[in-house]
């Protein structure tokens, strides 16, 4: 199928790139090494059970999935700029 200037195969090489960004983003923010005792945003002690299976950990269960959801709204992608969304 003709579509312009571009290569055969641009758009999964577009997509396979986007995947590489968020692999690399997602691995980047995973914490290593050992993890703190106290919440760094509480301050509450954090289970040893919880030190134990989430190696770096650094926040209780409620900051981490407080902080977690501030990531997924702040990281959304604004997607109506796209021409996919365009054609509907």
């Amino acid at each position: 199928m003709a579509s312009g200037w571009a290569k055969d195969g641009a758009v999964q090489d577009q997509i396979d790139a986007s995947i590489a960004d968020a692999v690399k983003l997602a691995r980047s923010q995973m914490a290593a090494g050992a993890g703190l005792t106290e919440c760094e945003d509480c301050g509450d002690e954090i289970p040893a059970a919880r030190r134990k299976a989430v190696a770096g950990v650094r926040r209780c269960v409620a900051c981490q999935e407080l902080w977690d959801s501030k990531q997924r709204l702040d990281g959304s992608i604004n997607r109506r700029g796209s021409k996919d969304s365009q054609l509907r």
